[in-house]
């Protein structure tokens, strides 16, 4: 459903608040390594966020990437970000003209998912899923 740049967007920003919450700052080839993704993609992916204040950098020999422990960051600011709101209320066929009046062949059906998809972006902060992280109930690389 998400793009591959936006998942590793997500995948980033959780590893990044799990290690805030541990006062570290991981810098882009840490990142990289922990969600196995390409470092100069994930630079790419760091500096879009970075710039949307997202996740936050602080520069010099302490320096790196962090989460605020207080942050009220969801998923879905993180894939509106990333991918845009077009996930969450545009064609699931990427039709230009799809809607309840005017539907694609798959619009009724994939509805529930998208609002599905929404709600759960919505409703999860990414310091809920950073604390399952570091209890070791989840994980981003096997």
């Amino acid at each position: 459903m998400f793009s591959k740049a936006c998942e590793y967007g997500i995948r980033s920003v959780l590893f990044i608040a799990e290690q805030s919450e541990q006062d570290k700052r991981p810098n882009i080839s840490e990142i990289a390594k922990a969600v196995d993704s390409p470092e100069p993609f994930t630079a790419k992916i760091c500096q879009q966020l970075a710039r949307a204040k997202i996740i936050l950098s602080k520069k010099g020999p302490n320096g790196g990437f962090y989460v605020e422990k207080d942050s009220t960051l969801t998923l879905a600011d993180i894939v509106e970000t990333i991918d845009g709101a077009s996930i969450f209320n545009g064609c699931s066929l990427g039709l230009p003209e799809c809607s309840s009046e005017h539907p694609c062949p798959v619009h009724d059906q994939f509805q529930d998912v998208r609002e599905g998809l929404k709600n759960m972006c919505e409703n999860t902060t990414v310091l809920q899923l950073a604390e399952k992280l570091r209890n070791g109930e989840t994980f981003l690389k096997l």
